[in-house]
C-alpha cells in the first residue's frame, strides 16, 4: 500500500471518494494517468499496489462514496492499462462483480458502468469471467431500480457482443449455469435468458441445439407467462429451434420426447398447442429413435384427441394416424405391453373420442402384435368390459369389435361368454341398457348359434334364478327381433325336419326353461305347436303373476310382427293347424278380457276362416295325451312331434323327446316355484317371525316326491283352459 500510496497523491486519494461526481470523475483520469505511465515503464508491481489499494480501501469500504470511487479508479486503472489489462484482469474483475450484489443502488449502477468499460477495453480476454457476468446481469435485470437495469442492459448488449466475436466461448460449462436459470418466474430475468438463448443459437460455432433438451422444458414453461411480450419471444425461439430440428441429421429426440410429453398436459393452452405440434414433428422426424417412447407419445396425444381447443384436436389426430401407421417389431426395443397398458388407462377418460382412440389401438395391436397382446389378456380383460356400459353406442360397438377379435380362439370365446353373464348378473342396469346391442352385436361379429348355445349352456345350471329368467326373456326377446338373427330363427322353424335345427331347438330349450314364456315363443318359432299347447296347459297358478302377463302381453304383439308372418299366415289353414289354434287359444283364455292384447289375439283368431273339424280330430286335440296327434308341416307332409308314438316317422320329426322335455319344464318351473315361496316366506319372516312349523308346512305340502317329477303330469293335476276346441 505503501508504493500505491507513493505514487497517487493524497488529494487524488480524497476527490476519489469525494460525493460529488464530477470529483471523483477528474481523481479517476488521474488515477489513469497514472497507471499509463507505470505500464509504459513496465512498472507492474506498482500497479498491482494501486489496484489492491483501489480494491481493499475503495471497493470494500462501508462508506458509499468509497465504494463508487473505488469502482470508478478500477475502470481508469484498466483503461489506463490497454493491451496489458489482460494479466490484471484477475484483481479487477472480482470486487466489480461483487459490488453487483451491493445495497446501494447507485453503487450497482457504477459497478455497471465500470464493468462495462472494462469489458470495451479488454474485450475476449473478459470471456474467462462470463459465467460469472452473466450469472450476475441475471439477477441486474430484475433490479428495482430503473437506472440499474438501464446500466445492465447495455452491459449486457456489450457482452453478448463480445461471445459472438470469440472463439474461447465454453458453451458446455455455460450449460448448466443457463438450466439452473430457465425455472426463474421472474419476467425479466426470462426475457434475458431468451434472449441469450436467441444470440448463441444464432452463433455458427455454438451448437445450441444438441444442448436444447437441458433448456426445452424452460422454453415450454414460458409460453404460458402472463406476460404476451415473453411468451412471444419463447414461441419465436421454440419455432427457430424446431426448423433447424428438422434440417439437423442428428437430434436427440428421446430426452425431448419425454419434455414433450409433460407439456402436452398442460394446463395452459398454447403450451399444449405447442407440445402437441413438436410431438407431431418428432414422430414424422425421429423414426427408430423414437420407438422406445412410443408409450409415453401415446399418453400425451390421446388426451389431446378430446382436446376443447380444435388446433389442438386436429394435430393431435393426424399425429395419432402417423403413431398407428408406424410398424415396428417388438422383438426390438417396441415395448407391446407398455403400449397396451397407455391405451388401457384411456379406456377410463371422460370422454368419448379419447377411449376410441384407445380402443382402435387395441384393436390394432391385436391385428398385428396378437400373440403378445393376448399374453396381457388377464391385465386388461375386466378394463375391456368397463366400457360395455358406456353411454356412447360407438364405444359400446368397437369394445366388442375387440372382444370378438379376442374371442376367436375357443377358450377365450368361452372366458368372454362368462364374463359377460357375470356382468350382466353383477349390473342389471347393463342388460337392460346395453344388453341387447351387445348381444346382437356379439351375434353378428361372431358366430350367432354357437354364442347362444354358449349362453343357453351357462343359464342352464344358473344357481341364481331370478337372473338366469331375466337373461333368458332377453335373450328369447332379441332372438325373436333382431334382424341380425334371421338366419337363427329360419334354422329354429326347421327343428321338426332338420338336424341342426332339432340340435339348436334342444340345445336353447333346456335353458329357456327359465321363462314359460320364452318355451312357449322358441315353441310357436319351431312350430312345434302341439308342445306349445301341452306346456301352455302345464301352467298352475303360481306361474299366471304380473310378470307372466307382461311377458304374455310382449308375445302377443310380437306375434303381429313380420317374424310371426308365416305363423298367421297358417292360419289359413286350421284344419293343418288345429294345435296351432288350440295353442293361441289357450293364450287367450290366460288374458285378462279387458286388456290390449286379448283383444288383438281374440280379433286375430276372428279373422280365421271357419273350419269343421272331424270327429277323429276333436277326439285327439280333447284326449288326456296330447302327443297323439299327427302334426303337419310346411310342405304338406305329416311328422309326430311325440317319437315313442310313431316309430315309423322317427326320421320325420328328428327323434325330439316332447315328453321329456315337458317334464324338463314341469322341473324347471317347480324349482322356481320354490325358490318364490322362498323368498316370500322370507319376506313375511322379516315382516311379522312365525313359528317354524308354520313355515315350514307349505314346502313340506307342495314339494313332490322324486316318483312324481320323473312322471309326466296327468291332465287332471294341470291348471288351465281345458275343453273341446269349436271354432
Amino acid at each position: 500500500m505503501a508504493d500505491a500510496l507513493s505514487v497517487i497523491p493524497a488529494a487524488v486519494l480524497r476527490n476519489l471518494s469525494d460525493k460529488l461526481y464530477e470529483k471523483r470523475k477528474n481523481a479517476a483520469l488521474e488515477v489513469e494517468g497514472i497507471v499509463k505511465n507505470l505500464a509504459t515503464n513496465g512498472d507492474h508491481d506498482k500497479i498491482t499496489a494501486v489496484i489492491n489499494l483501489l480494491t481493499n480501501e475503495f471497493t470494500y469500504s462501508p462508506q458509499a462514496n468509497h465504494r463508487k470511487g473505488g469502482l470508478i479508479g478500477l475502470a481508469a486503472a484498466t483503461v489506463g492499462l490497454t493491451s496489458e489489462a489482460a494479466q490484471h484482469l484477475e484483481q479487477i474483475v472480482p470486487p466489480v462483480l461483487n459490488s453487483f450484489s451491493d445495497q446501494d443502488s447507485r453503487v450497482r449502477y457504477y459497478a455497471c458502468e465500470a464493468l462495462y468499460n472494462i469489458a470495451k477495453v479488454v474485450r475476449g480476454d473478459f470471456i474467462i469471467f462470463f459465467n460469472q457476468i452473466f450469472d450476475a446481469l441475471c439477477k441486474l435485470s430484475a433490479d428495482s431500480d430503473a437506472n440499474v437495469q438501464s446500466a445492465a442492459h447495455l452491459l449486457d448488449r456489450l457482452v453478448k457482443d463480445i461471445v459472438t466475436e470469440s472463439d474461447q466461448f465454453s458453451i458446455e460449462e455455460f450449460i448448466p449455469l443457463l438450466r439452473e436459470r430457465m425455472n426463474v418466474l421472474n419476467p425479466y430475468v426470462r426475457q434475458f435468458l431468451v434472449g441469450w438463448i436467441t444470440v448463441l443459437d444464432s452463433v455458427p460455432d455454438i451448437d445450441m441445439l444438441g444442448f436444447l433438451p437441458d433448456f426445452l422444458d424452460g422454453l415450454f414453461n414460458m409460453l404460458s407467462d402472463s406476460s404476451h411480450e415473453i411468451r412471444q419471444q419463447a414461441d419465436s425461439a421454440l419455432s427457430e429451434f424446431l426448423q433447424e430440428i428438422k434440417n439437423s441429421p442428428s437430434v436427440d429426440y428421446g430426452r425431448m420426447a419425454e419434455i414433450l410429453v409433460q407439456r402436452a398436459a398442460s394446463p395452459d393452452e398454447f403450451t399444449r398447442l405447442t407440445a402437441i405440434t413438436w410431438i407431431s414433428e418428432f414422430v414424422k422426424l425421429g423414426g427408430d429413435q423414437l420407438v422406445p417412447y412410443y408409450a409415453d407419445i401415446l399418453g400425451a396425444i390421446l388426451p389431446c384427441i378430446s382436446d376443447k381447443e380444435e388446433k389442438i384436436r386436429v394435430v393431435a389426430r393426424e399425429t395419432n394416424e402417423e403413431l398407428r401407421g408406424i410398424k415396428a417389431d417388438p422383438a426390438e426395443v417396441f415395448n407391446v405391453g407398455s403400449i397396451l397398458s397407455i391405451a388401457r388407462s384411456q379406456l377410463s377418460s371422460q370422454w368419448e373420442a379419447t377411449k376410441i382412440e384407445a380402443l382402435h389401438w387395441i384393436s390394432t395391436l391385436l391385428n398385428r402384435h396378437r400373440a403378445e397382446v393376448l399374453t396381457f389378456l388377464e391385465d386388461i380383460f375386466d378394463t375391456l368390459l368397463t366400457p360395455l356400459s358406456d353411454s356412447s353406442d360407438e364405444v359400446v360397438l368397437l369394445v366388442l369389435e375387440v372382444h370378438a377379435c379376442i374371442a376367436k380362439d375357443p377358450q377365450h370365446f368361452r372366458h368372454l361368454v362368462v364374463f359377460l353373464m357375470h356382468n350382466f348378473r353383477a349390473d342389471n342396469s347393463l342388460l337392460e341398457k346395453r344388453g341387447a346391442l351387445i348381444i346382437r352385436r356379439l351375434c353378428v361379429l361372431l358366430d350367432a348359434e354357437k354364442l347362444y348355445r354358449e349362453f343357453s349352456t351357462i343359464l342352464e345350471v344358473e344357481s341364481d334364478l331370478d337372473f338366469a329368467s331375466v337373461m333368458v326373456q332377453a335373450l328369447n326377446l332379441i332372438l325373436l327381433t333382431s334382424s341380425e338373427l334371421s338366419e337363427l330363427r329360419d334354422l329354429l322353424k326347421k327343428s321338426l325336419v332338420n338336424p341342426a335345427g332339432k340340435d339348436l331347438f334342444v340345445s336353447l330349450y333346456a335353458s329357456w326353461c327359465h321363462s314359460p314364456m320364452a318355451i312357449i315363443s322358441l315353441c310357436l318359432l319351431a312350430q312345434t305347436y302341439q308342445h306349445a299347447s301341452a306346456v301352455i296347459q302345464s301352467l298352475v297358478e303360481e306361474d299366471i303373476n304380473v310378470k307372466f302377463l307382461v311377458q304374455l302381453d310382449k308375445l302377443i304383439r310380437l306375434l303381429e310382427t313380420p317374424t310371426f308372418a308365416y305363423l298367421r299366415l297358417q292360419l289359413l289353414e286350421p284344419g293343418r293347424y288345429i294345435w296351432l289354434l288350440k295353442a293361441l287359444y289357450g293364450l287367450l283364455m290366460l288374458l285378462p278380457q279387458q286388456s290390449a292384447a286379448f283383444k288383438i289375439l281374440r280379433t286375430r283368431l276372428k279373422a280365421v276362416p271357419s273350419y269343421t273339424f272331424s270327429s277323429e280330430q276333436l277326439k285327439r286335440t280333447s284326449s288326456g295325451n296330447p302327443y297323439q296327434i299327427i302334426h303337419h308341416i310346411s310342405g304338406g307332409s305329416n311328422i309326430s312331434e311325440d317319437g315313442d308314438i310313431h316309430e315309423d316317422e322317427k326320421n320325420l320329426h328328428n327323434g325330439i323327446k316332447f315328453t321329456l322335455r315337458l317334464q324338463q319344464f314341469e322341473q324347471m318351473q317347480h324349482l322356481h316355484r320354490m325358490h318364490a315361496k322362498a323368498q316370500a316366506q322370507a319376506q313375511s319372516t322379516s315382516s311379522s317371525p312365525a313359528s317354524p312349523k308354520e313355515v315350514e308346512r307349505p314346502e313340506e305340502s307342495t314339494r313332490p316326491t322324486p316318483a312324481e317329477m320323473s312322471r309326466p303330469p296327468s291332465r287332471s293335476s294341470r291348471r288351465g283352459p281345458l275343453g273341446q276346441l269349436q271354432l
